[in-house]
């Protein structure tokens, strides 16, 4: 089965999010979609992030109506911070049936030089790229295992709606209906 991993902090997740994985489904050869909740990216500011467990939960809310779609906590289980090499090595052991296929942006894409394994991550795994503005990485979009997708993309960010939340204004259509009940239930950002 091929199985697309959407990896993500999903700080929290949007509507963004959903339509790049509803498209990856659709026009692709992806069976499901599971999206890896990072309990701690290397590359991000640790105290600006919503405990792991709120926004595992709202990832969780988020996709429960797709049977397609699965929120994943293996990360929770692996030392932080988190690296995509090692949950790739962990679920290839933990599920061998599947093939895993990377679901990311150009923005990710270009910034993958740096991460740890880069050089397995992009010789031993396919990646489904979707188009960023302002990113675009031809050397690495020309690699064998490198498709890109002009799927729809929305310019908001889980930054955005956070800047949102901050200044006391609605982020309704922003993210799911179940998601902001969430967010204003617990006091999130």
């Amino acid at each position: 089965m091929k199985t697309g991993l959407f990896f993500g902090s999903f700080n929290p997740i949007h509507v963004g999010h959903l339509i790049i994985a509803s498209y990856m489904l659709e026009f692709t050869e992806v069976e499901e979609v599971w999206f890896v909740v990072s309990p701690q990216n290397p590359f991000k500011i640790h105290d600006k992030l919503a405990n792991e467990n709120h926004r595992l939960a709202m990832v969780r809310l988020a996709v429960d109506d797709n049977p397609a779609f699965k929120a994943i906590d293996i990360e929770f289980e692996l030392s932080k911070p988190s690296f995509t090499i090692n949950t790739l090595h962990h679920l290839k052991q933990r599920y061998s049936d599947r093939e895993f296929i990377l679901i990311m942006g150009s923005d990710n894409l270009s910034e993958l030089p740096k991460w740890k394994g880069f050089e397995e991550i992009i010789t031993d795994y396919e990646l489904f790229v979707y188009h960023r503005e302002g990113h675009d990485n031809q050397k690495l979009k020309a690699r064998d295992n490198v498709r890109v997708f002009d799927a729809p993309v929305l310019n908001i960010s889980a930054t955005f709606i956070r800047e949102v939340l901050q200044a006391k204004k609605s982020i309704r259509y922003l993210v799911p209906k179940v998601v902001r009940n969430y967010i204003l239930e617990n006091q999130l950002y």
